[in-house]
């Protein structure tokens, strides 16, 4: 079973709290796969990770870069792992099956009350199927645990 955290998104976006959660990632020697629901965000999302200020390098790669086996990070919008990284970000309900996965992390808009229902099913099945779950939320002092 894989160690699930929820990740309530009320004082940033994706694109500017993904960064960090990535980059405590490559400090652990893990590789991640992110998993977006749609091109738009991919994109966005590729964006970002080239432009953040902290931490200042986040290598990663999409289906369109060379060698994606070789990627600490690899943004898609399916389910392919190249990488066989360990540790799985869904953002926004994408993202299939948490199984083989160490450590998923669900990121959602905590400012959408449909992003938040989906989240809560998403809990409901997760805690059926015997994951380890934890749930996060930004607070003006960083990320805190709840629950």
């Amino acid at each position: 079973m894989a160690e699930i955290g929820f990740y309530h998104l009320t004082r940033s976006d994706v694109s500017a709290a993904l960064p960090a959660l990535l980059g405590r990632t490559l400090g652990l020697s893990e590789r991640a796969l992110v998993v977006c629901p749609d091109e738009a965000t991919l994109k966005t999302l590729d964006a970002a990770l080239w432009t953040c200020a902290n931490p200042d390098w986040l290598p990663h790669g999409t289906a369109k870069t060379p060698h994606p086996e070789w990627q600490p990070i690899y943004l898609t919008v399916g389910e392919e792992n190249p990488a066989d990284a360990a540790f799985l970000f869904r953002i926004n309900g994408a993202g299939g099956d948490p199984a083989g996965f160490k450590r998923v992390f669900d990121l959602f808009d905590g400012n959408d009350e449909e992003a938040v229902a989906a989240a809560r099913t998403r809990w409901r099945t997760a805690k059926t199927e015997g994951h380890t779950l934890a749930y996060w939320k930004q607070e003006d002092t960083g990320w805190v645990k709840a629950g």
